[in-house]
């Protein structure tokens, strides 16, 4: 009667267990490396395709504003040196040129109708400095 354990005695039993390999420390580091790579390739086109988002929002809306602007004047006849409101009354209403008055992308504030003399602006970038449809 042979036990198949041959040098070890019948009584002796083997007992083996899987062997488990976790990470190594340089593994990890690795990786937490690569993913940081990523990180600091990828975050700034994200932030830079937010911000080129953004500003398209502002054009989009001036040129809103800009055309509510022109069709009131040519409807009244007005020249285009008239002074609106501050709040823009005469363009902007549920039944006039624009039902809701565009905000500016970057601070939720409401176009200047009258800043110069027929483009509406507003400060987004980072400079203060007003867009314009002119520059555009």
């Amino acid at each position: 009667m042979e036990s198949g354990l041959r040098g070890r005695g019948r009584n002796c039993a083997v007992i083996s267990t899987p062997h488990i390999r976790g990470f190594t420390l340089i593994e990890m580091m690795i990786v937490v490396t690569i993913i940081g790579l990523l990180l600091a390739i990828a975050v700034p086109n994200f932030l830079r395709t937010r911000e080129s988002t953004r500003q398209k929002a502002c054009i989009g809306n001036l040129r809103k504003v800009e055309w509510a602007k022109d069709c009131y004047l040519m409807d009244k006849g007005l020249p285009a040196t008239y002074v609106f409101t501050a709040d823009g009354s005469e363009v902007f209403g549920p039944t006039l040129y624009i039902a809701v008055p565009p905000v500016c992308p970057a601070n939720a504030q409401p176009y200047d109708l009258n800043t110069g003399i027929t483009d509406p602006t507003c400060t987004y970038d980072s400079n203060s400095t007003p867009h314009s449809l002119t520059g555009f």
